[in-house]
């Protein structure tokens, strides 16, 4: 009895369908895939035959995924007995069968956990893997792009996509919620790094590719033409480019597998040459200098606290809202300092920032202008931190001889 699982058109369908737009990729395990292999099998019945397929696509599998992780020809791959592939094989994809009385042909994909093949792959499978990739895939259908403002066949192909066995670390996202809002075609034209940086921190990733796919129908129902472009970081710089060409629109699915396919190969290539490194723009913090650190915590003065916490209100101008950040950071970096937090925040001009300090009002006072900080007294409170009122509105007198409003 083979130890696997099936997964069929009608699973894998179910999988995939999400909301009106959005699709959930199908797997995001970490299990190596071979896809592509063929078998030709005769038995006494048709379960006969499937089951000898079977068996025989887990062998040639294990050859296949050997030679890739080796750089060997599939033919020097050491032989395994069919229980220990029944033990390291995880799943079994049917991509094409035909099943008759007595005979079974089929071309099938292998999954192969991760853990239990990495053991008897040995050490060469220890590939350096990218950085995490954000995937913004672009169906050009006629003259209209889309990403994932709509449920398309390219996005569909990306779900379907099992990228366990591939050095790019993707992040797929589903094409739900605010996705078709901020994941648009017009974000992948923007050259500006401040919008890009924050997707990139709200998805978890630290790159970008765009897989793009412009497709032509020679007439409804007939003959596609798809032109593949795969496009790498903010700037949209070129990897690799090719064409496919599916006989029918039934057989267009199957192209645009082959075509993630093969962009997943040439990312790869890039990522082996050096050429898939994120742009240094698009990295948020700032390298710390550790030594300046430590010379400004040996050079600064002992400052002892005075009757629990205090806090005073900041004035500084804050062009952007990078500005803010930096100045809130340098605030709590001043000795005695406790929290410092924006209280009014007015980029363009002068924001507030609320400190709470473990001193003397005047010991801060002189620290922070010392720093060419601008220290308005708006406020001075003692004892526990808390937010500070706003004075109440009061009506200026009314002129003589005039009745009050």
């Amino acid at each position: 009895m083979i130890a696997t699982m099936m997964l069929g058109a009608g699973a894998v369908m179910a999988q995939i369908e999400g909301n009106e737009r959005g699709v959930a990729p199908i797997d995001n395990s970490t299990n190596f895939e071979v896809g592509g292999v063929t078998v030709d099998v005769a038995a006494r019945d048709s379960d006969s035959a499937r089951t000898a397929g079977w068996r025989l696509a887990q062998r040639k599998g294990w050859r296949m995924l050997w030679a890739r992780a080796n750089g060997q020809p599939a033919e020097a791959a050491p032989g395994l007995p069919d229980s220990t592939l029944d033990s390291i094989v995880a799943g079994i994809v049917v991509e094409d069968e035909q099943i008759g009385p007595t005979r079974y042909i089929a071309r099938l994909g292998v999954l192969f956990d991760r853990a239990r093949a990495g053991q008897l792959l040995g050490g060469a499978n220890n590939v350096a893997r990218s950085a995490p990739m954000l995937v913004i895939p672009v169906m050009w259908s006629g003259a209209t792009p889309q990403s994932f403002e709509s449920r398309t066949e390219w996005q569909k192909a990306w779900a379907r996509f099992r990228s366990g066995g591939s050095p790019i670390d993707y992040v797929r996202p589903h094409g739900s919620g605010v996705d078709p809002l901020i994941l648009n075609v017009a974000q992948t034209r923007r050259p500006g790094r401040g919008w890009w940086r924050m997707l990139l921190d709200q998805y978890g990733a630290a790159d970008i590719v765009v897989p793009v796919v412009h497709l032509r129908r020679e007439w409804p129902g007939g003959p596609v033409t798809a032109r593949f472009t795969a496009l790498h970081g903010p700037d949209a710089r070129p990897i690799a480019s090719f064409s496919l060409r599916a006989a029918s629109s039934e057989a267009m699915p199957r192209m645009l597998d082959e075509g993630v396919r093969r962009i997943d190969e040439a990312y790869s290539q890039a990522l082996r040459e050096g050429r898939l490194e994120p742009d240094p723009s698009l990295v948020i913090e700032e390298p710390v200098d550790e030594a300046a650190i430590q010379e400004s915590m040996a050079e600064a003065p002992v400052i002892e606290a005075v009757g629990g916490l205090s806090t005073i209100t900041v004035a500084v101008a804050t062009p952007d809202a990078a500005a803010l950040t930096q100045a809130e950071q340098a605030l709590r970096g001043v000795p005695g300092v406790a929290s410092a937090n924006t209280t009014s925040m007015a980029l363009g001009g002068i924001s507030l920032i609320r400190v709470s300090f473990t001193a003397d009002a005047a010991t801060l006072r002189s620290l922070l202008t010392g720093r060419g900080i601008d220290v308005r007294g708006v406020s001075t409170e003692s004892g526990p931190a808390r937010p500070a009122a706003s004075p109440p509105s009061v009506a200026p007198p009314p002129p003589q001889g005039q009745p009050p409003r």
